[in-house]
């Protein structure tokens, strides 16, 4: 009989334990998610983009983000019909374009 109590008291404490550790993590305040903080940067007006189809290599690395061999590749491709065009025809690769497509646009001529 006396081992069958032991076993009882330790199954009891296991399970207080148990319970304890649920009931101690529930009342714990619970912390927001953390977030790694985003950098918010002002998107220009359309007006004051860089055109991708006239601007000239000095024009394009005032993009932030350009470098001088992106620029390059992006006077040599043209004419564009959409700046998507830079991602689609693969003149840049996506991470780039992701960096600088708020800073460009594609005016086409008139025809």
């Amino acid at each position: 009989m006396r081992i069958w109590m032991r076993i009882a008291d330790t199954q009891l404490s296991v399970v207080l334990f148990a319970l304890f550790g649920i009931v101690s993590a529930a009342a714990l305040p619970q912390s927001p998610p953390s977030s790694v903080p985003t950098k918010s940067r002002p998107i220009p007006p359309p007006e004051v983009r860089v055109d991708i189809n006239h601007a000239s290599l000095a024009e394009l690395l005032k993009v932030p983000g350009m470098t001088a061999s992106w620029a390059g590749r992006i006077v040599r491709f043209r004419p564009y019909r959409t700046k998507q065009d830079l991602v689609d025809r693969g003149v840049l690769p996506s991470d780039v374009y992701d960096r600088i497509k708020d800073y460009v646009i594609a005016h086409r001529d008139k025809e």
